[in-house]
């Protein structure tokens, strides 16, 4: 038997991610499980209005969305403990700028560098509607078909309500497969 939990989300885990965006012409970057698919080519990225960030996004209209994997973990977990408004996080990663100025973790195995489209606010959130401009990978991340390769790579996922990080790796079936065995 189910029980009722009420009003609460139950779509994680998610994929963990670090923006990075420019604010006061430094690098900012926030740890983020808020993030979601908008089709192929749009993502949407909520984040908590007090944070420093969206002063940053706001004002330049462009971020990175960066995959966190074990490897950053780390200093991935350290920019969400900490507030920009009262620590400057601009050399915790080292970075390039990306073709619309959008610094991009050098570390980060897979990149996406995006312009705001639209700012859907709801109670307490800033949700930003992304296009996908750029989006980078690491080649050893990329299989024959230089498609980004989960399995190797293996992102960390953000589970809530428990606050935890996820490993990832593991393959169980191939997409439409299963059905066509079901009869």
């Amino acid at each position: 038997m189910k029980k009722d939990l009420g009003s609460v989300l139950a779509l994680y885990p998610t994929p963990l991610v670090v923006v990075g965006t420019m604010v006061d012409k430094k690098p900012n970057w926030v740890l983020v499980g808020h993030v979601g698919i908008m089709g192929h080519d749009h993502i949407m990225v909520s984040l908590a209005k007090p944070h420093y960030t969206n002063r940053g996004i706001r004002d330049t209209k462009v971020l990175s969305v960066n995959v966190v994997d074990e490897a950053m973990l780390r200093k991935a977990d350290y920019v969400g403990c900490v507030s920009g408004n009262k620590t400057d996080k601009s050399e915790v990663f080292s970075y390039s700028i990306g073709p619309n100025s959008a610094p991009l973790i050098d570390e980060a195995k897979v990149s996406m560098e995006c312009t705001v489209e639209d700012l859907y606010e709801t109670k307490g959130f800033d949700n930003f509607i992304l296009k996908i401009d750029h989006t980078y990978a690491e080649e050893s991340i990329l299989n024959a078909s230089g498609k980004i390769d989960y399995g190797s790579f293996k992102p960390i996922l953000f589970e809530m309500p428990g606050y935890t990080y996820l490993k990832t790796g593991d393959t169980a079936a191939k997409c439409m497969t299963l059905g066509k065995e079901t009869k």
